[in-house]
C-alpha cells in the first residue's frame, strides 16, 4: 500500500518567525509564520496528498472515501493533527478544553489534548506549564486580579524534552522555541492572558470565563516519563500513550524495519536524510503509513517521530 505524503499548510501569527524556512526549507508565506500544519484534515487548515494515486486529494475527503486506508478507525473525522510551531516570540498564556466542554460550548468540536517535543530552543529558555493556585477559588481570583507573576508556573527546557499537555493545563510556548506538536484534531484555544499585546491596533481576544471554567486547580503535573531502548537499526524512545494517541521517536542509523499498528501511523522526519521503502526522505517531510501496510524499511541517518491514534 503506498505511503500518503502530505503538503503542509502554513499559518501566520503575531509571534511567528522564519525558522520553518531556515530549518526545513519550507516556502512559508511571510516572516511571521508560526505554524506548519503538517498532517491535518481540520477544516481550518487541511492538507492535500502529494503524489501517487490520490495526488491532490484532501486528507479529509480520503478519510471519508477510503476508510480502509485508516483501518476503519471509528469516528467521523481524522482524529489527530501534527504541527511544527516556530515561536519567535512568546505565545499567549492559554488552556484547552476537553471533549465534553468543547462538545457543548464549541459546536461539537473535539477537545484538545496535545504534547510537545522540543525540536530546538535558545539557551535558558522556559515554557509555561501549570500554575501555582492552591484551589479553584484562588485560581479565579489570581486571574481576575491579573496576578500573573504569582499565578504562572514556568519550567526550564532543552532540545529533546517532551511534555504532555492535558486539557485544563495552563501552558505557553516561550520565544526562541521550536516544537513538534501532536494533538487531537481541534483548533480550540482559550487565551487567559496575552501580555496586553495589540494585533492590528486592538488587544487580542481573551477567553477569561472559558479559561476559568476549564483550568484544573490545583495543577497536577503529568508524571509520564519517556523510555529509551536500543533496537536493531535505531534507538527507540516511547514518549506517551494516552487515550487519544501514542507518540514514539526513532533515531535511525543504517537500516531499520518496523511494522506499525493496526490503524495508521503519522510519520514526521525531523532531521537527517535517508529513504523509506526506497523513497528519498529529508527533514521536514511528513507522511501517513496506511493500515495493513506491512513493514516499512528505513535506511539512512535520520530521526522520525511517529504517532498512532488509540
Amino acid at each position: 500500500m503506498e505511503l500518503l505524503f502530505l503538503e503542509p499548510v502554513f499559518k501566520e501569527a503575531i509571534w511567528g518567525g522564519t525558522r520553518l524556512r531556515e530549518v526545513f526549507g519550507y516556502e512559508i508565506p511571510g516572516d511571521t509564520t508560526g505554524e506548519c500544519w503538517a498532517i491535518s484534515a481540520h477544516k481550518n487548515g487541511e492538507c492535500r496528498i502529494l503524489g501517487g494515486k490520490y495526488d491532490g486529494k484532501l486528507l479529509g475527503s480520503l478519510w471519508k472515501e477510503k476508510p480502509e486506508l485508516f483501518g476503519h478507525y471509528p469516528g467521523d473525522q481524522f482524529p489527530l493533527l501534527i504541527k511544527i510551531i516556530d515561536a519567535k516570540k512568546d505565545l499567549s498564556i492559554q488552556v484547552h478544553p476537553d471533549d465534553t466542554y468543547a462538545g457543548i460550548h464549541e459546536n461539537g468540536s473535539l477537545g484538545k489534548t496535545e504534547c510537545w517535543y522540543i525540536l530546538d530552543c535558545e539557551p535558558d529558555t522556559e515554557i509555561v506549564i501549570g500554575h501555582h493556585a492552591k484551589d479553584k477559588e484562588e485560581m479565579e481570583s489570581m486571574i481576575r486580579e491579573c496576578r500573573w507573576d504569582e499565578f504562572i508556573r514556568t519550567v526550564p527546557i532543552k532540545k529533546g524534552d517532551f511534555f504532555q499537555i492535558d486539557p485544563g493545563c495552563v501552558h505557553a510556548i516561550k520565544g526562541g522555541t521550536m516544537i513538534l506538536e501532536t494533538q487531537q484534531s481541534s483548533d480550540i484555544t482559550y487565551r487567559v492572558y496575552d501580555y496586553d499585546r495589540l494585533s492590528d491596533g486592538k488587544p487580542r481576544q481573551l477567553h477569561v470565563e472559558q479559561s476559568i471554567d476549564t483550568i484544573k486547580a490545583p495543577f497536577e503535573p503529568n508524571e509520564s516519563r519517556p523510555v529509551t531502548v536500543s533496537i536493531p537499526g535505531a534507538v527507540h524512545t516511547h514518549f506517551i500513550t494516552c487515550k487519544f494517541y501514542t507518540v514514539d521517536k526513532y533515531d535511525i542509523e543504517g537500516v531499520f524495519s518496523i511494522g506499525f499498528k493496526k490503524y495508521f501511523t503519522n510519520v514526521s522526519v525531523i532531521n537527517g536524510t535517508g529513504s523509506v521503502n526506497g523513497i528519498p526522505l529529508k527533514a521536514g517531510q511528513h507522511f501517513i503509513v496506511p493500515a495493513e501496510s506491512g513493514e516499512c524499511r528505513f535506511e539512512g541517518t535520520m530521526t522520525i517521530i511517529c504517532s498512532n491514534p488509540e
